[in-house]
């Protein structure tokens, strides 16, 4: 498996904290969960999701931010610096993603890791559609993924970039927060 180095300083205000969309997709992810499954969580962030997952089969974290992943290295997870599946080999059975979704336009824009959490790009849709477009090649054969997204992301429209690359898709959980939806949406072969 390719690894990205992890080193230099760390700052912990670079890492996306934990909010009410990872704790809707903790929640969906551990009804979701199967003993043998082998997880790989995307975008891992602190590692919140992941230390609730230890325990099972095989569990994998990956995040682009370097001060992503020594937090969640700090807390014992296995991690991978890489962007998306650049780095990422085998297969799994369930991929969990909390992606950036918030809809950035140019001028909003902020160089920093965490704005890189945040910046879903003009529609908040773009890093979902490379992920969408991705995710098969480390997803196992039945294998499913777990993606969480907002009404301000297009409900329908990550839905039609599932069914374009001939996803089943569902919405397993919805959580309103504020003047947002928030939805796990279910990807299945």
């Amino acid at each position: 498996m390719k690894e990205f180095p992890i080193a230099g300083c760390y700052d912990p205000c670079q890492v996306y904290q934990p909010e009410a969309d990872t704790y809707l997709l903790l929640e969906t992810v551990q009804g979701e969960l199967q003993p043998s499954d082998r997880v790989l969580e995307m975008g891992t962030g602190t590692g919140y999701v992941g230390c609730h997952l230890t325990g099972y089969n095989f569990l994998l974290c990956a995040d682009i931010n370097p001060h992503a992943c020594l937090t969640a290295k700090s807390r014992g997870l296995p991690v991978v610096r890489t962007d998306l599946f650049a780095g990422i080999s085998g297969k799994f059975d369930l991929v969990v993603f909390n992606p950036p979704y918030l809809p950035t336009q140019d001028e909003e824009r902020i160089v920093d890791w965490l704005e890189y959490a945040l910046d879903g790009g003009p529609e908040g849709r773009s890093t979902i559609a490379r992920f969408i477009d991705g995710v098969r090649s480390v997803l196992a054969p039945e294998g499913r993924v777990l993606l969480l997204i907002s009404s301000l992301t297009g409900v329908d429209e990550v839905a039609g970039m599932f069914h374009e690359q001939a996803f089943k898709t569902a919405i397993i959980a919805r959580k309103k927060i504020f003047d947002e939806w928030l939805f796990v949406m279910k990807g299945e072969s």
